[in-house]
C-alpha cells in the first residue's frame, strides 16, 4: 500500500514538472549577421580616444517564453557570443596592428563570452532588463563579469540584445599598446559595447 502511494506521488510530481516545462517554451536562437549588429571596443590614449568595431559575431542563446507562441520572455538558459580579434577594425592600420599584438591574436584568435546565470526583469513594450553573470575570455584569460543586458522581443520574434562592460586590459594580462615609438600610449581601461540580434534557429 505504501509503495503504491509513493509511486502515485512520484507520478504526480513528474506530471507537474512536465507541465511546467511545456508551459515554459524553450527555443534556440542564433546571432544573425546584419548591418545592425555590432561589437565595439573603445578606450583612451595620450593623443585621442580610439574605437574598434566588428560586425562578424557568432553565438547562440536559449530563451524561454511563457508559452508556445507567446512573446513574454521568462528565462535565459544560455547565451554565447564570439568574435575574431582581427575582425576588430579602427580605420588606423598602425593602431590595429599593435592592438592585435597586445591581444595576442596569433595565439588566441577569439574573444569569447559564455553566460552562467541570468535574472530577467520585465519592462514595457516587449523590453527586458537581464542581470547576467558570465565568463569573458580575452587573450586566453577568463574572468567572471556582471553585465546588464537590455533585450527587446521584436515583432518577428527575433531578440535584440544590447549592453556594455567596462574592464581593464591588464586584468586579462594584456599590456596596453604603445604607438609612434611610445609617444602615444593607450589607457588600461576599455569598454566593450555590443548590439546583437538573435533569431530562432
Amino acid at each position: 500500500m505504501k509503495k503504491n502511494i509513493k509511486q502515485s506521488i512520484l507520478l504526480i510530481a513528474l506530471t507537474v514538472i512536465g507541465s511546467i516545462e511545456l508551459a515554459q517554451a524553450q527555443s534556440t536562437y542564433k546571432i544573425q549577421e546584419t548591418k545592425d549588429i555590432n561589437m565595439k571596443l573603445s578606450g583612451t590614449s595620450t593623443l585621442h580616444n580610439w574605437v574598434m568595431n566588428a560586425q562578424n559575431t557568432t553565438g547562440v542563446a536559449q530563451f524561454g517564453f511563457k508559452g508556445d507562441g507567446d512573446k513574454q520572455l521568462t528565462s535565459l538558459k544560455s547565451l554565447t557570443f564570439s568574435l575574431i580579434v582581427t575582425d576588430l577594425k579602427s580605420g588606423e592600420k598602425g593602431l590595429d596592428k599593435n592592438a592585435y599584438k597586445a591581444l595576442k591574436s596569433d595565439q588566441y584568435k577569439d574573444i569569447d563570452y559564455k553566460l552562467t546565470s541570468a535574472i530577467i526583469k520585465p519592462g514595457s513594450g516587449g523590453k527586458y532588463l537581464i542581470k547576467t553573470k558570465g565568463n569573458l575570455t580575452i587573450a586566453g584569460v577568463t574572468k567572471e563579469v556582471d553585465m546588464d543586458v537590455y533585450a527587446v522581443v521584436n515583432k518577428d520574434g527575433s531578440i535584440t540584445c544590447t549592453g556594455s562592460d567596462k574592464l581593464n586590459m591588464t586584468d586579462y594580462s594584456v599590456k596596453p599598446p604603445k604607438f609612434m615609438l611610445g609617444a602615444m600610449k593607450t589607457g588600461d581601461a576599455i569598454t566593450l559595447n555590443y548590439t546583437l540580434l538573435y533569431k530562432k534557429a
